[in-house]
């Protein structure tokens, strides 16, 4: 038996036209910048500063980011953003940004840099979709290592200087390739001021929950650093390393991030 196929009056095209649509539509749904997105609808759902997603949010969350690749944002590296004839400048690819979290992507082409920040209040997912970088990180030093003799504990135990720098202790100081898996920070471990340096050409899918807002005292705070032996304080090299010094700053003249429209796959915002 033939499968009767009725056309309308214009040989079908509606109904192809209609299903063309839909199909679309439910490539939006299955794509993974859709489910990147719906994902963080749920995780910072009951969320916001300082309130940090439970465990199984986080790992739920991170997975999605460590399962993206380039291709799902519609990236490659020989796009004009990467080319190391526009460095120092850094492309910044805005997806979404609503009062619980935003999604972007930092395009960096060789040897630029986004120098050391904060994300105060914040929980912070940064997933390197292609490219080598080098990540360097701090946490405020809440408490006085261990390792750092009795006699040197009252000297840091203020941890600030009387210029105003902080004592902080490095989280990451590594070089990453891509593909690795997403790095997550918190508002108060984890890393949460960091520096990126591109080695060669990355782009870097960012999620913060809750994004920076100025009005709400969210903003971005960026740091020197100091070497922790200027501190005065006598302790083995070794200590040293693991500390710094860091002082607020005003935003670096040379740092130059130029927003443009995000053409990859689209988000169904409902």
């Amino acid at each position: 038996m033939k499968m009767r196929i009725e056309l309308n009056g214009n040989g079908g095209k509606g109904e192809l036209s209609n299903v063309s649509r839909k199909s679309k539509r439910r490539q939006k749904k299955s794509s993974q910048v859709q489910k990147l997105y719906e994902t963080c609808k749920e995780v910072f759902a009951d969320c916001g500063p300082g309130i940090v997603p439970s465990p199984e949010n986080i790992e739920k969350l991170a997975s999605v980011l460590d399962a993206m690749t380039q291709a799902d944002v519609g990236l490659k590296p020989n796009m004009p953003f990467f080319s190391s004839e526009r460095a120092p400048i850094i492309t910044y690819l805005h997806l979404h940004e609503c009062n619980k979290f935003s999604i972007g992507i930092f395009c960096l082409p060789p040897t630029s840099v986004i120098p050391l920040h904060n994300h105060p209040g914040m929980t912070v997912f940064s997933k390197l979709l292609f490219g080598t970088m080098h990540i360097k990180s701090y946490d405020w030093s809440s408490e006085v290592d261990k390792n750092i003799d009795l006699t040197t504990a009252n000297a840091i135990a203020p941890r600030s200087h009387p210029d105003g720098s902080r004592l902080a202790k490095i989280k990451v100081d590594s070089e990453f390739t891509a593909p690795c898996r997403t790095s997550i920070l918190y508002p108060a471990d984890g890393g949460n001021m960091h520096c990126f340096t591109a080695k060669t050409a990355c782009a870097v899918l960012d999620v913060l929950g809750p994004p920076y807002s100025d009005p709400d005292g969210r903003h971005c705070q960026y740091y020197l650093e100091f070497p922790f032996h200027n501190s005065g304080v006598s302790v083995s090299d070794e200590e040293e390393e693991g500390y710094a010094w860091l002082k607020e700053r005003d935003k670096p003249e040379d740092l130059c991030v130029v927003g443009v429209p995000y053409i990859g796959p689209k988000i169904a915002k409902r």
